[in-house]
């Protein structure tokens, strides 16, 4: 029997990207299928649109759903906490990896949670777990669960750490209005987690030239790595 997939991403490049992560991951893909926006997904799902209304599936059942958290209607957490009944996987995909994003999901029932940023392979590797019966877990994720469990503090929401976007918000305000156009592309891409070479092809461009704007936005935004730069273009609107 084929899989049928359904991605809830607002973004149309990352949800190419992610397409292409889902067919590389599974030999026996049938249908894969895009939602931009919960509304969206929920139709495909055969679920109510009507605030406070039950959540009864109704359309053919999906095997994986792969969600984004922040969408323009509101948050996948809405969506996760709907499909608990709902028999299919389902992976949280996005560029958050503070604990306000990561507990809550996993509460609401995700079966995995994999960030956007990391590179094609291990995303690809990551999915597969799925047929050995294991969750899938950016390195970066399971990472921070490891700590949050050896330091057995309790946090579950403010974090054992100042978190990314928590280290982006402390950074002096960035000098955003002078991105370059061309910036302001790479920031896009670079913020829905495709790798350098991935956005010089997208481009057109050469690799070194990416990573030059790359080093550029970093330095007009004042952050150190893609995923300051990611939280911080997202909180300012420039992405």
């Amino acid at each position: 029997m084929t899989v049928k997939v359904l991605i809830l991403e607002d973004n149309p490049v990352a949800r190419g990207f992610l397409c292409r992560v889902v067919s590389e991951s599974f030999s026996d893909v049938g249908t894969i299928v895009e939602a931009g926006d919960l509304a969206s997904a929920r139709r495909e799902l055969g679920l109510s649109t009507v605030k406070g209304a039950p959540a009864a599936a109704t359309a053919p059942s999906f095997q994986l759903i792969l969600l984004d958290l922040e969408l323009p209607d509101g948050s996948g957490l809405e969506l996760l906490r709907d499909l608990s009944g709902y028999p299919a996987t389902r992976i949280v995909t996005t560029l958050y990896s503070d604990d306000e994003h990561l507990f809550p999901a996993l509460q609401f029932g995700a079966d995995g949670y994999l960030l956007k940023e990391d590179r094609f392979e291990v995303l690809v590797e990551e999915l597969q777990k799925i047929v050995r019966g294991q969750p899938p877990l950016s390195p970066a994720i399971a990472r921070r669960l490891l700590h949050h469990f050896r330091a057995g503090d309790g946090h579950t929401s403010s974090g054992l750490t100042h978190t990314v976007s928590g280290s982006a918000q402390a950074h002096v305000e960035p000098d955003h209005e002078q991105l370059t156009p061309r910036e302001s592309e790479v920031l896009t891409y670079l913020s829905k987690g495709f790798t350098i070479k991935e956005i010089a092809s997208l481009m057109g461009i050469k690799w070194f030239t990416v990573n030059d704007h790359i080093k550029s936005i970093y330095k007009k935004l004042n952050v150190s790595s893609r995923a300051e730069a990611a939280v911080l273009a997202s909180k300012q609107g420039l992405v």
